[in-house]
């Protein structure tokens, strides 16, 4: 039974695509996997947004987990970092909750992926960070990155973050989208490749979903 942690060089850099799309291709070779979100901000529903994707890329209907908000324990509808979106809510978020969440997903799924909110350093706490929480349960790492220019000091920026941890990383997810200027495009990649195993994720059709190859993140699990 694992945990993969799955974070991002910034928001909106893709994390919930590559954490659908890596459960999918997981779930096609047979692996008992389900994701989860360690927190959700900036929703009225009751059902975390991202688990919605993650179900959709993957191609089943909701779970029980989901219904029951195992797989995502904490929902705000400010759309902040998890700390202040909390507070503005008159609560505070318990890291030992969102394990608990965790181990019981584990008894009954062989994987979990759980995606995190913005980067590694975005506080669950005023005091706690998402680096801390990872640290702690020392999860493989996968970082999502993209061509976009800046991503470089950014990815890199995070990549230091982690191995200054000892945080296990399992792999950096490079996203095409939104299309980045050609050059940059494959200086960066280039650059990733010479430092980290490297999954590309094209733009995705929701029509048309992709199976993309994540074995070389996986390949100590297949």
């Amino acid at each position: 039974m694992s945990v993969y942690f799955i974070t991002g060089i910034d928001t909106d850099i893709g994390k919930t695509y590559a954490t659908g799309l890596a459960a999918q291709f997981l779930r096609q070779r047979g692996v008992s996997v389900i994701t989860q979100k360690i927190t959700q901000t900036g929703t009225a529903g009751t059902i975390a947004d991202d688990i919605l994707l993650h179900r959709r890329l993957m191609g089943i209907d909701l779970l029980p987990e989901d219904l029951d908000g195992t797989t995502c324990p904490y929902l705000f509808r400010f759309p902040a970092s998890p700390h202040l979106a909390a507070e503005l809510e008159n609560t505070q978020i318990d890291p030992k909750y969102i394990t608990n969440c965790t181990t019981q997903l584990l008894e009954k799924f062989d994987i979990v992926l759980l995606e995190g909110a913005g980067g590694i350093n975005v506080p669950i706490r005023r005091d706690y960070l998402i680096a801390d929480y990872v640290q702690e349960h020392r999860y493989p790492t996968i970082v999502v990155a993209s061509g976009r220019l800046g991503s470089i000091n950014h990815t890199l920026l995070t990549l230091e973050a982690v191995a200054n941890r000892n945080i296990p990383m399992a792999g950096v997810v490079f996203n095409h989208y939104p299309p980045p200027d050609p050059v940059i495009r494959n200086d960066t990649l280039d650059i990733f490749r010479r430092r980290n195993v490297l999954v590309e994720m094209p733009e995705i059709d929701l029509g048309n979903i992709p199976d993309i190859d994540f074995a070389p993140i996986f390949c100590d699990t297949l």
